[in-house]
């Protein structure tokens, strides 16, 4: 068990960075937007292009933090049915339900996807806007996506055998002493110190 706890903390590693990434893609699509908005309203010009990429920027936004958020303990529960169960037994429930339900989806989503990735990337598919931008690198967005979650949802399931096992903490509470603006604000100070260096 301490082998996969191991790679537990390896995983939650992985997509703790990259849900670090994705906080700049989010400051990336809003700087965007407002250089978008002021070149329109100032020289009356603009491409679709800028609004493509805001959309490519919210997709990975939203798909690559997928495993993070799950990570983070903050993703869709139905805690109004488990909540009235003792803590062992929702854990019991969160891991059958990560192997009944995430991983099947996960892995059908990832099957259906793959081909669409291969041919638009083989075909070198664009959009059909005027200035629109390649397809493929928003259409290859969904497998990572998935393949995160999937991860993801691999440590949280060795997190629950582990604290089934007594080895571990109750993996499902969370860790948060500041709220999600202070977290970002000193995460945004901790790059520009780093940057600054």
């Amino acid at each position: 068990m301490s082998a996969l706890l191991r790679l537990s903390r390896w995983i939650d590693a992985l997509n703790e960075q990259v849900g670090r990434f994705v906080a700049w893609l989010i400051m990336a699509a809003v700087l965007i937007s407002a250089v978008n908005a002021v070149v329109r309203k100032a020289f009356n010009t603009s491409s679709n292009a800028y609004l493509e990429i805001q959309w490519y920027l919210f997709a990975a936004v939203f798909l690559l933090a997928a495993g993070y958020t799950m990570l983070r303990q903050e993703h869709v529960r139905i805690d109004v049915i488990i909540g009235r169960f003792s803590k062992r037994t929702q854990i019991v429930i969160e891991a059958v339900c990560i192997v009944l339900f995430l991983f099947p989806f996960g892995i059908a989503v990832i099957e259906l996807v793959w081909p669409l990735v291969v041919q638009a990337y083989r075909s070198g598919e664009m959009s059909s806007n005027a200035g629109g931008l390649i397809r493929w690198p928003v259409y290859a967005l969904v497998p990572v996506g998935f393949a995160l979650l999937l991860l993801q949802g691999a440590s949280e399931f060795i997190k629950r055998i582990a604290f089934l096992q007594g080895l571990i903490d109750d993996p499902t509470k969370k860790v948060k002493a500041k709220s999600d603006e202070e977290e970002l604000a000193e995460f945004l100070r901790k790059q520009a110190e780093g940057a600054a260096k």
